[in-house]
């Protein structure tokens, strides 16, 4: 699969859920897209809140059997777009197969054009939000080991 030519995305100050649901629309038209600075997308409500909510999530299933939940930011952000998809049919997981997540910017996409999405931009949110990163790192993330 190619993606020289897939759409580009700053995850950099936009809404989570805002993005992957536009995202997920994109993957499912053919389109393939690439997600950079995934540890920067924004969670909106109140920090303690979703925290709590993580760590609760956490802890349904079984670390051997599963559901395994993800920790690291790009798989955060990952399966939050397949949340998205119709996962159950082939055409969900061809769209997802067209979707790539990275943590920063891998020097192979420096000096291509990024777009963003303006309707996900966290501008807009006058509430409180957290970052993907921050909820990673308190959720057990270590982010010094890849």
């Amino acid at each position: 699969m190619s993606f020289e030519n897939a759409t580009i995305i700053d995850a950099k100050g936009l809404i989570l859920g805002r993005m992957a649901s536009k995202i997920a629309k994109r993957l499912l038209q053919g389109e393939s897209v690439v997600i950079l600075n995934a540890e920067k997308a924004a969670i909106s409500g109140k920090r303690q809140q979703i925290v709590q909510e993580a760590k609760t999530f956490l802890e349904v299933g079984h670390p051997r059997k599963g559901p395994y939940h993800p920790r690291r930011p790009d798989r955060i952000v990952r399966r939050t777009v397949r949340g998205m998809l119709p996962w159950d049919k082939p055409k969900g997981k061809m769209a997802y197969k067209r979707l790539r997540v990275y943590l920063g910017a891998p020097k192979e996409f420096d000096g291509k054009e990024m777009q963003t999405i303006l309707d996900a931009s966290a501008k807009k949110l006058k509430s409180p939000y957290i970052t993907v990163g921050e909820l990673a790192k308190e959720i057990g993330w270590n982010s010094e080991v890849e």
